[in-house]
């Protein structure tokens, strides 16, 4: 378990492919890996890993779906989200970060530098695999969380 207590996640590029579907009245949906869900319900919450969602955008989806899964700690519509993350916990050594793009940047490096761990999708930016020590062999929503849970935990 690497002493992690928390498991913190993006969503968009990262629980899902990253893709927004809009309509005229606003977003219409997003679609959800099932492995991903399963290992986080599963396999993360039981091992007493707490997961987080933090994330740029708000979205009446992403709280469905985290009821779900069982995930109480979801900081949508979060432009700060390293203030919002030293709000979760102030011990960064305790926390897995998984993220895809340069909006995780400064959490990522935040995280690493106090000794966390930080995982990205196999098609995370440039940016985000040069700091990642856990690149998933899956792209984000394909299964990408459920990989990096996996290797947290060893299961």
């Amino acid at each position: 378990m690497r002493g992690i207590n928390y498991l913190v996640m993006d969503v968009d590029g990262t629980l899902t492919d990253g893709k927004i579907y809009m309509g005229s009245n606003g977003e219409l949906c997003k679609a959800f890996n099932i492995k991903d869900g399963c290992g986080i319900h599963d396999i993360l919450i039981p091992s007493g890993i707490m997961p987080v969602i933090i994330t740029g955008r708000k979205s009446d989806i992403v709280l469905n779906r985290c009821r779900e899964l069982g995930i109480t700690e979801v900081y949508q519509g979060v432009s700060d989200k390293t203030g919002t993350l030293r709000s979760v916990t102030s011990d960064l050594s305790k926390v897995a970060y998984i993220g895809d793009d340069i909006n995780d940047l400064a959490c990522m490096c935040a995280v690493k530098e106090a000794g966390g761990v930080i995982g990205c999708p196999a098609d995370a930016s440039a940016k985000v695999l040069a700091v990642a020590d856990y690149v998933a062999g899956h792209k984000g929503g394909d299964g990408a969380v459920r990989d990096f849970i996996e290797w947290l935990t060893g299961e």
